[in-house]
């Protein structure tokens, strides 16, 4: 008899591990990207970032406490009131930074082999960026508050590009260059 109270008491500490962690990655996903929303103070558009594990595990007792981990006008306006939080229930799916990065390399061609973005992978063979300086960046390199001074300076690279120009910038002894058969001209 204790054999089986084992077992059943071992099923159901399990389910309830299984929905636990499940509604608890789900709750993370929703609040981990960053958005961008109007400011309330100003009325002009900034990016911010929700502390998506404190939202996380608030949401297992109830509603979830949903406080800015980040945004554009930190440190100086820290001590804000945060009103800007009831736009992020409410605000569409393109208001995910992934969003606007979809939206501008929208109908963009790659600054080396001038292929047109048609698809962007934000997941793998994520695009990159050349900076004004011809510094080869990739996305994970650009902090938040850098987001609009980035994307009205410098310049879409494929992925492919990417990865062809960064080997040849680290290891530039194993690269026999030939630009009469890929059409790619060679990084400065």
């Amino acid at each position: 008899m204790t054999l089986v109270m084992y077992v059943v008491v071992t099923a159901l500490v399990a389910t309830g591990l299984f929905f636990g962690i499940r509604y608890f990655v789900r709750a993370y996903i929703r609040y981990r990207d960053s958005r961008m929303i109007i400011c309330p103070d100003n009325r002009q558009a900034v990016i911010v970032e929700v502390d998506a594990m404190h939202a996380a595990l608030t949401s297992a007792f109830g509603q979830p406490d949903i406080r800015l981990q980040n945004c554009w006008r930190w440190p100086i306006h820290e001590a804000c009131g945060q009103e800007c939080l009831i736009q992020l229930d409410v605000g569409p799916a393109e208001c995910l930074v992934r969003g606007v990065l979809m939206r501008w390399y929208q109908f963009k061609s790659c600054h080396y082999c001038g292929k047109t973005f048609e698809q962007i992978q934000l997941l793998d063979h994520k695009p990159a960026l050349q900076s004004p300086e011809g510094k080869l960046v990739d996305w994970k390199e650009v902090a938040i508050n850098e987001l609009q001074i980035v994307l009205k300076n410098y310049k879409p690279v494929c992925w492919d590009c990417y990865i062809v120009q960064s080997f040849m910038r680290d290891h530039p002894e194993s690269v026999v260059y030939r630009p009469w058969q890929t059409g790619i001209h060679r990084a400065p």
